[in-house]
């Protein structure tokens, strides 16, 4: 029987066919020390098809489908086109050899191609890996490398990728910082007391918040200086008069010794440091019930917000949460006494991290563990519904909160509570009714978004309209000013031409009459001159 061999790389799929196997037996030993060594490795197993991948994009597909034990289309043609043909009714004379027995057992179902998966197989697999660019000749030195790296990048971060709205890793974060700043804030605080208690030991007795006296050991520094005119200043820091008036009249009946300037200057800086830390511990709650209301809704309004985020990063996760049985999440943080019973043959906790929760403080001290376990069912509710819903929203852990509200009241009054199916009868028609309103707000917001470009719209072509009307206008004054102008300008013409043609009608009459009038001086002379010669031939003849 001829074995085939899938191989998958970073480039494509690699179609091998494994000849001689009668000779090595399918001994893994000889084949592990045939596959160091090319010449002996080449002679049994042989190249028949390769399937290069089109793009990354796909090639982190066919990965994350070969992952997953799927067969992909583009394979299965792949397969279907290199592999031999089976008749119906006969069984095949060939098997195709893969690493994941998952994938194989996919082939198998679609195609009816046999498949195995076993040592002999993965150590052909191995020399096939390790000659790989022997067998394909296209391939340049490096770039299987190129391939293979940049498939592992997008590959982790395809897996890793994850909604960053819902990160669980940052409440973890959050609340073991919150834990410590609560330590620390507390300690601090006690060393503020002690060490200003050398100069004003009253305050301690008057002041009880921690917070209040840093801010009051910064402010009065010196008891000698502090008088009645600080009062004011005092009432606002205390927010009472009547303990602003008492600090003052402590402060000059004070037993304290004197400290120097130089230890007032620390002890003031260091109750500064205090006050930071703690209005840092204020900003940090807010942010961790910001970020339970994205990740948890439901058991953060169940159970409270500080409540859940303990038993997320007690339990590692939402997910590993999720996955917890109620019987677990009920003693989830007090395994140390469950093992110690388990040991000893005694009573085991009935309650861990929820015994911080409201709910069990109000319960007698008969039905704790009741309450306890209720409790933990309707938590372990409460996270699945939050880690596989896909829209998140707190309405299911509001009605599993009055559920639990009810038990309170049966265990103490004898009242009976609803069942769970109608609760969540109730629950899932009001989340309904919540993404029809939403879906029916989007829609308006779309329908107010469409009117505001409509509008928009029209606006701007009333003002290209009136823009135009008013540049039409504009040209039709400026053509009839131009067209005065013109006028103006012929009228000018017009009279400078008659101007210019009665002068020179007067010029041309004033040449014809000079012309006229030599002609008329010219013709006197010549009958003059003919007139003097008659005069001079008479006389001639006279003589």
């Amino acid at each position: 029987m001829a074995l085939y061999m899938l191989y998958e790389s970073a480039s494509g799929y690699g179609l091998f066919l494994a000849n001689g196997l009668d000779e090595i037996g399918q001994n893994t030993e000889a084949v592990r020390s045939s596959v160091s060594d090319l010449n002996r490795f080449g002679k049994v197993v042989q190249l028949t098809a390769f399937l290069p991948f089109e793009s990354s994009l796909d090639a982190l597909n066919q990965c994350n489908s070969v992952s997953e034990g799927l067969m992909t289309d583009e394979l299965r043609s792949f397969l279907e086109l290199n592999l031999p043909k089976v008749k119906e009714g006969k069984k095949p004379k060939f098997s195709l050899g893969v690493s994941e027995p998952k994938l194989g057992s996919h082939i198998f179902e679609v195609t009816k191609i046999p498949c195995q998966s076993n040592e002999f197989v993965l150590e052909l697999l191995r020399g096939a890996r390790l000659h790989f660019e022997t067998f394909i000749k296209d391939l340049k030195p490096g770039d299987l490398e190129k391939a293979q790296l940049g498939l592992g990048h997008s590959y982790s971060r395809a897996k890793v990728k994850f909604n960053v709205n819902r990160v669980d890793n940052m409440v973890i974060q959050a609340i073991f910082l919150l834990d410590t700043l609560d330590k620390d804030v507390n300690s601090f605080s006690m060393r503020v007391r002690e060490w200003y208690s050398w100069h004003f030991p009253e305050l301690v007795k008057i002041v009880n918040d921690n917070y209040l006296y840093a801010k009051l050991a910064k402010f009065i520094e010196d008891k000698a200086k502090l008088s009645e005119e600080n009062i004011p200043e005092l009432t606002d820091l205390l927010g009472d008069e009547d303990k602003a008036k008492e600090v003052v009249e402590a402060a000059k009946a004070s037993m304290g010794q004197d400290l120097s300037p130089i230890d007032l200057i620390n002890v003031q800086q260091f109750a500064q440091r205090v006050m930071d830390l703690s209005e840092y511990r204020k900003k940090l709650y807010e942010y961790l019930v910001t970020k339970m209301n994205d990740i948890a809704p439901n058991l953060a309004s169940l159970i409270g917000e500080v409540v859940g985020a303990r038993l997320i990063s007690h339990a590692g996760s939402l997910t590993n949460l999720a996955k917890c049985p109620s019987s677990t999440l009920q003693i989830l943080g007090a395994e140390k006494a469950l093992f110690r019973a388990l040991k000893t043959r005694g009573n085991t906790p009935k309650y861990g991290l929820i015994f911080h929760s409201s709910f069990i403080g109000r319960a007698s001290a008969r039905n704790k563990g009741r309450m306890a376990r209720y409790l933990a069912n309707k938590c372990s509710i409460a996270s699945r519904i939050d880690c596989f819903a896909d829209s998140s929203s707190s309405i299911f852990g509001e009605k599993l909160r009055e559920q639990v509200e009810e038990r309170l009241d049966f265990y103490d009054k004898g009242v009976a509570p609803r069942k769970n199916i109608d609760v969540m009868k109730a629950a899932i028609g009001s989340a309904e009714s919540k993404d029809v309103e939403m879906e029916t707000e989007e829609e308006a917001a779309t329908v107010k978004k469409s009117k505001k470009k409509k509008s928009k719209n029209e606006a701007m072509v009333e003002d290209e309209a009136n823009g135009d009307a008013t540049e039409e206008e504009g040209k039709s004054e400026k053509k009839k000013k131009k067209e005065k102008r013109k006028l103006e300008q012929d009228v000018e013409k017009s009279t400078n031409g008659e101007q210019d043609g009665t002068a020179k009608k007067k010029k041309k009459n004033k040449k014809i009459r000079d012309e006229e009038e030599e002609e008329g001086a010219q013709a006197q002379q010549s009958v003059e001159g003919k007139k003097k010669k008659k005069k001079k031939s008479k006389n001639d003849d006279q003589e």
